[in-house]
């Protein structure tokens, strides 16, 4: 079954250059917007399963964008949201993965250029996985921190993974971009999830747990 996607970005070129690129791999482009009040309506109109949304749209450019996906998010919990923003803001994403669930991605306008790459997040974030631009993650974990912070607790490794695991990768994934044997990147993770007090629970989603706690930091 095709995946249908509505796009909201007050840039018509770059909606027209995304629809044809995702009309190309094979995604169903039902709605192209350019404010969030017309992402809403056409959201309601054809309940698409992913929206691909610029946080900053009209008519302040502010947070239009944000506050409109995260209204979806609750309005419509199956539906995958994948934000655009010009700027790194950590806040934004963690403010979004913070209502508890996935399919949800963060990516800088830049990253669209990496088409294989952005395809590959799409795709993510509509399986229910997260995708957090490396750059964001880069800048996170550079950030200083105060001695006694969730991350301390993690070895060096633990944190290469933890990053590797914001930006969206899987432990297939991961395990190849660090030479690493699958199971020996499932002990580093549960040892993450240990360290960070996560709980092994059936309605808790500890890998979107264990990124907020990164992002929050």
């Amino acid at each position: 079954m095709t995946d249908r996607v509505v796009l909201a970005d007050d840039s018509l070129l770059l909606r027209v250059g995304l629809e044809r690129l995702l009309a190309a791999e094979g995604f169903d482009v039902v709605g192209s917007v350019g404010d969030a009040d017309q992402l809403l309506r056409r959201v309601a109109e054809v309940r698409p399963d992913a929206v691909i949304v610029d946080i900053r749209m009209p008519p302040t450019f502010t947070d239009e964008g944000l506050r409109a996906a995260l209204r979806l998010r609750r309005e419509e919990p199956g539906l995958a949201v994948l934000l655009l923003s010009q700027y790194i803001e950590t806040r934004d994403v963690v403010t979004i993965l913070e209502q508890g669930e996935a399919g949800v991605g963060y990516l800088l306008k830049d990253r669209i250029t990496d088409i294989d790459r952005f395809l590959a997040d799409v795709r993510r974030v509509l399986a229910g996985g997260t995708a957090v631009d490396p750059l964001v993650v880069e800048r996170v974990m550079r950030r200083p921190r105060r001695r006694g912070e969730g991350l301390d607790a993690l070895s060096e490794r633990e944190r290469e993974i933890l990053a590797l695991m914001a930006e969206g990768l899987s432990n297939v994934a991961v395990s190849e971009r660090l030479f690493l044997a699958e199971r020996t990147v499932e002990a580093h993770i549960r040892s993450i999830f240990v360290k960070l007090g996560l709980p092994a629970l059936p309605d808790v989603n500890r890998r979107v747990l264990a990124v907020l706690t990164l992002l929050r930091s």
